[in-house]
């Protein structure tokens, strides 16, 4: 079985009863659409049991670029209470971009961390694809964090920029592509924002995942990409 979750947001808790709830076995396949990092209590946590995994596949969100840009250059300085030290002026408006989406709970776990670890955190993020072609009982699913900023249907999607994938927020009326078999599923725009509800929404080829989960009232779902099966924790 295929399955995508997306915008855990450090919920550890919750992200652990969904694997338990989908049953997820070794001969399953969970693709992860971006931000496991910030907001919640243990973002590193969940990163770490992600490695551990080699069917579960990350492809990257605003989050995890925005700790890219940071820890690039700083990840061996950052304190036991999630402090780095720097002098450098780009490092700072990139530092700065990230506190206002939450970074705190990232560097506190990582300034907790061993070196080596640290190090082996910084890697797993640079594996990050950008987005993911998947292919289930004759559909075609476009996995992405956010969507396709300046979409173009005769545009290469492999011609998108990070920034154009995991910004945007899409029209979920709006359909990309022709071919009622093609679907892309993203996350980053809470669903509660779009319907008032923290539940998948499906619209114009569009599956809109990301439910909220660190948000009060919010859930963590997952769509089971065989039938369509979508899982709440």
């Amino acid at each position: 079985m295929t399955y995508v979750m997306s915008d855990i947001h450090g919920m550890y808790e919750k992200y652990m009863k969904m694997l338990a709830l989908i049953e997820l076995s070794d001969k399953d396949t969970l693709y992860i659409i971006g931000d496991v990092l910030d907001r919640g209590s243990q973002p590193i946590r969940i990163l770490q049991d992600m490695m551990q995994r080699p069917n579960v596949i990350p492809i990257i969100g605003n989050h995890e670029l925005m700790a890219l840009n940071v820890l690039e250059k700083c990840i061996d300085s950052v304190t036991a209470d999630g402090l780095a030290s720097y002098d450098d002026n780009e490092l700072n408006e990139a530092y700065l971009l990230w506190q206002l989406n939450g970074c705190r709970t990232t560097m506190e776990n990582i300034g907790r961390l061993s070196i080596a670890e640290r190090r082996k955190i910084l890697e797993f993020l640079r594996s990050f694809a950008l987005y993911k072609n998947v292919n289930v009982n004759e559909k075609k699913f476009i996995l992405v964090h956010a969507g396709f900023e300046n979409f173009d249907k005769d545009r290469p999607l492999d011609s998108y920029t990070a920034d154009e994938l995991i910004w945007c927020r899409h029209d979920p009326g709006e359909r990309y592509f022709d071919d009622e078999n093609i679907y892309v599923v993203a996350g980053h725009t809470p669903t509660v924002k779009l319907t008032g509800k923290p539940y998948v929404l499906h619209r114009s080829g569009n599956i809109f995942i990301d439910c909220g989960a660190c948000m009060k009232g919010g859930k963590l779902a997952c769509v089971r990409l065989d039938d369509f099966m979508e899982y709440y924790a």
